[in-house]
Formats: structure tokens, sequence, C-alpha cells
């Protein structure tokens, strides 16, 4: 089973159900030091949930590029699999690619495509089309 984030008539796919669980793990430990949502809201309790509204995607996209920033300075070594249980590993363990540099580049959907440009793209296109996105 694949999550997909859509966007009107864009559909893309963005991995296992545990790797997005990992995606916003990863950036609620390292860009919210007071708990999920608390820093990043849009992203973390509206597209996490599974919809975020049009009228939030411009504010999602500066909180998007706000992780991607804050990722970009952290080791792939500083991944987090499970926010609940923070002993639990990616299945992969350390073996990543040597492309992987950082957490701002760790993250790679499952159709190949680095998943901060995917959701940017997707975050882009619900302001431009009036459309909300779903995470399914």
């Amino acid at each position: 089973m694949t999550v997909e984030v859509t966007v009107g008539s864009i559909t893309e796919e963005f991995g296992a159900p545990s790797f997005v669980h990992s995606f916003f793990s990863t950036i609620s430990v390292h860009c919210e030091p007071h708990g999920w949502g608390s820093h990043l809201p849009h992203l973390m309790n509206e597209l996490y949930q599974g919809r975020l509204p049009h009228m939030s995607a411009l504010p999602a996209l500066a909180e998007l590029r706000l992780a991607k920033a804050t990722l970009d300075n952290l080791p792939p070594s500083s991944v987090v699999w499970d926010i609940e249980n923070r002993q639990s590993i990616p299945p992969w363990g350390n073996d990543i690619s040597a492309h992987i540099t950082s957490l701002g580049n760790y993250f790679v959907s499952s159709s190949g495509l680095d998943v901060f440009q995917v959701l940017e793209c997707v975050l882009v296109a619900s302001a431009e089309e009036h459309q909300d996105v779903v995470l399914q």
C-alpha cells in the first residue's frame, strides 16, 4: 500500500505509510521543540491528517521550506523513523545512497522523486488552482 498526495488531477506517490510517518516524525522532532504541530501547524496538523485546505497551501509551503532548510543542516543519521518509538530504525538501517548527504535530501518517494520537491509542486498547484491537497 502506497500513500499518495493529490491536488486536482495531479497525483504523486509518496511512499509506504511508515515512510510518510517517518518524514513527518523527522520534521516534528527537529523543527518543533514544543511538540507535533506546535511550529508547523499546516503541515503537521492538516496535511499529515489527510487534507490541507487550499487556503492553507501558501502557509504550508512556507513551513515546508523552513523544515527543509533545517533538515539540510542535519546528517542522515538523525532520521526519526517513528516519533512514538524513537529507538526504531528504518528497515534499511544505515545502508543509504552516497548521494544522501543530509536529512534535506534523505526522503525520496517510491517513484524516485525528492519528497520536498513533490510537496512543493503540489502546494503551489493547490494555491494556484484553489484545490485542497489530499494525502491518502
